[in-house]
This record gives C-alpha cells, structure tokens and sequence, in this order.
C-alpha cells in the first residue's frame, strides 16, 4: 500500500508489530524485529521474512 509523505517515517502500527515479531520467530531470526521501527521499514522487513518463509517452505 503506497504511503503519503507525511506517513513515511510514521512509526509502524500494531499490527505491523504483532506480524514483524511472528515472522522473525517463525524465521528464527528474532533480531529483524526492532520496537522502534517506522512503517515503511517494517513493510519491508515483512515482505523479505514472508518470501524467506515461503522459499524454506519449497523445498
């Protein structure tokens, strides 16, 4: 979801929160998730902990 430029460096949500901090344990990489994250940062991280899953998940 693209952000307008006041939200870029907003911090991330809740549900950002909850979802980084499953992946990274899921991922064993628990030091992916940082309290203090912003939005966009967060997305990101998701989205690169979801496709590492999905790829351990391949095989």
């Amino acid at each position: 979801m693209p952000r307008l430029p006041d939200q870029i460096d907003a911090p991330m949500t809740p549900r950002q929160s909850t979802t980084l901090r499953t992946l990274s344990a899921e991922a064993y990489q628990p030091k992916l998730f940082e309290k203090n994250l912003t939005a966009q940062e967060a997305d990101r991280r998701i989205a690169a902990l979801k496709a590492e899953i999905e790829l351990a998940n391949s095989f």
